[in-house]
């Protein structure tokens, strides 16, 4: 493989640029921490639901969240739901990883195992027999003009692969070759079954090795959601990819650098608390107590704690002049106990808002969607 260089004066060598910049410059959220990571958790869901709807799979964001409730009380699997979920065990995986764990063959396969667990492997089912190991067999891409190439040089094209990313070559190039990995990797189509959901795994692992950490102090990375708003431009720019021209190789990586960069853009927006709490938690909130979710007196609570980022009992007095101290730390008490505050550090006696409940997540989804942070197909 070689590396892909641009024409200087192109629209992707200014992505290039604009996205070297994001990556080192080091983000001063004003969001709070515990906030963040329910946010990102419900990123990491919309990744997987949009990874797994580009494979076929019909299940929404807010039914999959209502599912998810539902399987909770039930020992029944819907395999659409579990397909979803193998996609977030995964990327948990990758988070866990960090940039420590090598990029390599079996870190690949070891995706692909997590990606397929417990499917069903019959005709339509989204598993594989030979889960974590590449295909044996030669395979076809329904409605793709391109053929993979038979699985006799599936090691050896994906060892190619392989050295290709992990060469020291600028880091300016690094979001090139993931583009150009990204494209390499569906068209090598390296297992039997789940090669989109491997392959969109991969590209967020390479993404986090590049620089993109999901913390506090960096973003959060949703990769999908470039692939997964128009999933035919998407496979219409990955066939242009496969004439492997100037032109075609150039356009599709124009069409992941650029749908990152406006990915990223957009979602740095919920590090600011001010923005995060005007257009996304208190209209939330107070959807959630219109569609009767909750009282008007845990609205007034919950509003108080996504405006002041903590609370302890003693910040309700004021909602509650009359009542005793015993009182206001039992009203806390039940929030905490209805998981619509949570507790800021373990054992700790400052609360922070939580939204990760059926309570308060359909009116978060709803004002995501509502600012433009989720596909509208999903």
């Amino acid at each position: 493989m070689e590396l892909f260089v641009p024409n200087f004066n192109s629209a992707l060598t200014s992505a290039i640029v604009e996205l070297d910049y994001l990556r080192r410059i080091h983000l001063a959220p004003t969001t709070h921490p515990v906030v963040f990571s329910q946010l990102k958790r419900l990123f990491h869901t919309l990744e997987s639901v949009g990874s797994a709807r580009i494979e076929g799979n019909n299940t929404t964001l807010t039914e999959y969240l209502e599912l998810q409730h539902e399987e909770e009380q039930s020992d029944a699997q819907n395999e659409n739901v579990l397909e979803i979920q193998n996609i977030e065990s995964a990327l948990a995986y990758i988070d866990e990883c960090g940039t420590d764990r090598p990029i390599d063959a079996l870190f690949i396969r070891e995706l692909h195992q997590l990606v397929v667990k417990d499917l069903q492997t019959g005709r339509g089912g989204e598993g594989d027999m030979n889960a974590g190991c590449y295909r044996r067999h030669n395979v076809l891409i329904k409605g793709s003009a391109h053929t993979p190439p038979d699985f006799m040089v599936v090691p050896e094209l994906m060892e190619e692969l392989l050295q290709f990313i992990n060469h020291k070559d600028p880091p300016q190039f690094d979001l090139v070759k993931i583009a150009q990995a990204h494209h390499r990797f569906v068209w090598i189509h390296p297992f039997g079954n789940g090669n989109g959901r491997t392959v969109r795994l991969f590209t967020y692992a390479l993404l986090i090795r590049a620089g993109f950490k999901v913390d506090i102090a960096g973003r959060i990375v949703n990769p999908t959601a470039i692939f997964c708003s128009d999933r035919e431009n998407y496979y219409t720019h990955l066939a242009q990819a496969d004439l492997y021209t100037y032109q075609g190789t150039e356009q599709w990586c124009n069409y992941v650098l650029l749908g990152l960069l406006e990915e990223i853009r957009k979602v740095d927006q919920l590090c600011d608390h001010d923005y995060l709490l005007n257009a996304i938690l208190l209209p939330a909130i107070q959807d959630a107590r219109q569609c009767g979710r909750i009282s008007q007196e845990v609205q007034n609570i919950l509003f108080l704690a996504a405006t002041k980022k903590t609370i302890m009992s003693g910040d309700i007095e004021a909602l509650y002049p009359t009542q005793s101290k015993t009182s206001l730390s039992r009203k806390i008490k039940q929030l905490v106990n209805d998981l619509l505050l949570m507790p800021e550090k373990p054992q700790g006696r400052k609360y922070v808002l939580c939204f990760s409940n059926s309570l308060i997540m359909p009116s978060v989804v709803k004002y995501l969607a509502k600012e433009n942070f989720l596909p509208h197909n999903l």
